[in-house]
C-alpha cells in the first residue's frame, strides 16, 4: 500500500512488536536468573524466598503476551499446515485472511475485557495473598496490552491482505506430508 500514513502505522506496529519481542526475551532471561537464585538460596543456603515464584509468573505472563504479536507477524502460532498442502495458494490466502479477521475480533474482545479487569484490579487494590502481595493489575495490564498489540498486528495483516499484498503463508521447518521440510 502506498499511503504514507498507512506505511507509518504498519511500520510502527511492526517495529514496536519487534521491540516487545526483545523485551520478552529479556524478561525470560531475567526470570531464568531469578529462578536460579531461588534454587541456590533454597537448596544451598536453606533460605526460602516467597516472592520468586510470583515474580517469575508475572514476568512469564508479560513475556508471553508481549511476544504474541511478533509471533503472529512471523506466522509462528499453531496452524493447520496440512490445509496449505491440499488447498490452492489462493484458497490458503483466503483462509488466512478469514482466520485473521476472526482472530482480530477475538483478540480485540479479550484486550477490552482484560483492560476492564485490569482497571477493576487497580481500582479495588487487588493483590495476591502471599506475604509479598504484588498487585494483580500488573499481569492483567500485560494481558490487555499484549492482546491490543496482537489485535493491531491482525489489522495490519488484514488491510495488507485486502489491498493486494498477499499474506505470507506459514514458513515452518516442520516436515510436510511429502516428507520434505517446509
Amino acid at each position: 500500500m502506498n499511503n504514507p500514513l498507512w506505511r507509518l502505522f504498519s511500520g510502527t506496529v511492526r517495529g514496536f512488536n519487534q521491540a516487545m519481542a526483545y523485551l520478552s526475551a529479556l524478561l525470560i532471561l531475567i526470570c531464568s536468573l531469578v529462578l536460579v537464585y531461588e534454587v541456590v538460596t533454597r537448596y544451598i543456603l536453606n533460605i526460602s524466598n516467597d516472592w520468586v515464584i510470583e515474580l517469575s509468573i508475572f514476568m512469564l505472563i508479560a513475556a508471553t503476551f508481549l511476544a504474541a504479536a511478533h509471533t503472529q507477524r512471523e506466522r509462528g502460532h499453531v496452524g493447520i499446515e496440512i490445509l496449505d498442502e491440499i488447498m490452492s495458494k489462493r484458497a490458503s490466502r483466503i483462509r488466512l485472511l478469514l482466520g485473521d479477521i476472526l482472530s482480530m475480533l477475538f483478540c480485540g474482545l479479550v484486550a477490552y475485557l482484560s483492560a476492564v479487569y485490569c482497571h477493576e484490579a487497580w481500582d479495588q487494590g487487588w493483590a495476591t495473598s502471599s506475604t509479598w502481595g504484588p498487585k494483580l493489575w500488573i499481569p492483567y495490564f500485560f494481558m490487555a496490552f499484549g492482546m491490543l498489540l496482537l489485535t493491531l498486528q491482525f489489522i495490519v495483516q488484514i488491510v495488507e491482505g485486502l489491498m493486494g499484498k498477499a499474506p505470507e503463508l506459514p514458513k515452518h521447518g516442520h516436515a510436510t506430508t511429502s516428507g520434505q521440510g517446509g
